[in-house]
């Protein structure tokens, strides 16, 4: 079952691989500590330690393969998922592409890190927002966990920012920008085709539903 066919779809996850590569999955937070970080761990223990921390999935993602593309960007701007122009995580907020592709030229390496869940059918919406509200969770706290190492990183989720409800946008500042999480799309980059160039999987069996985030670490 595509996330096409969802009666209420879930931003950031996918039920079925897709028939395009183009799909919708949220500004972008970055941290830094006083002195110099520590050496970070190699690429066997970073994805061990994400998967011990919480995560189904993850792997060694090589910031050369990520692509920003326009046509996501207007694939935000359709407003499918209720989220654009309501979110300070969310376009036209988070900033433009030209800017995000800034960003990525000053990273090498990254980590892609994903969970996992089931649906006990194919409109159980109550557990795709349990899933999606989940995986920000564990990027957060990863992300705290890798600014040890990584004080410059940048940290991508999945859908619009959850961290407060409502989102103060427009009107009044981020309450916590040191919480806020964009996702990769608002990034203008297709979830799918980043997993498949980097060796890791997207679609997991009938039923499951997977949310994708990601770092830029060096």
């Amino acid at each position: 079952m595509a996330e096409d066919m969802l009666m209420v779809p879930a931003p950031g996850a996918l039920v079925e691989p897709p028939e395009t590569s183009v799909r919708c999955q949220p500004a972008v937070s970055t941290g830094s500590t006083g002195g110099a970080p520590a050496p970070g761990p190699g690429a066997a223990d970073l994805v061990r330690t994400a998967l011990d921390f919480g995560f189904s999935q993850a792997a060694r993602m090589d910031v050369a393969t990520l692509e920003v593309r326009d046509e996501v960007r207007a694939m935000c701007a359709a407003d499918r998922c209720q989220s654009y122009a309501r979110s300070w995580s969310c376009p036209p907020a988070c900033g433009s592409l030209d800017g995000h592709r800034r960003t990525l030229a000053r990273f090498h390496t990254g980590l892609l890190v994903q969970t996992t869940g089931t649906l006990d059918d194919p409109f159980d919406y109550d557990e795709m927002v349990r899933l999606g509200r989940l995986q920000q969770e564990r990027v957060r706290g990863f992300r705290d966990v890798l600014r040890l190492h990584y004080p410059r990183l940048v940290a991508l989720g999945n859908g619009a920012c959850t961290a407060c409800d409502p989102c103060t946008y427009p009107s009044e500042p981020c309450r916590h920008p040191d919480q806020l999480l964009a996702s990769m799309e608002a990034f203008g980059l297709v979830v799918a085709d980043v997993c498949a160039r980097n060796g890791l999987g997207y679609y997991y069996g009938p039923g499951t539903l997977t949310y994708t985030g990601c770092y830029l670490l060096e």
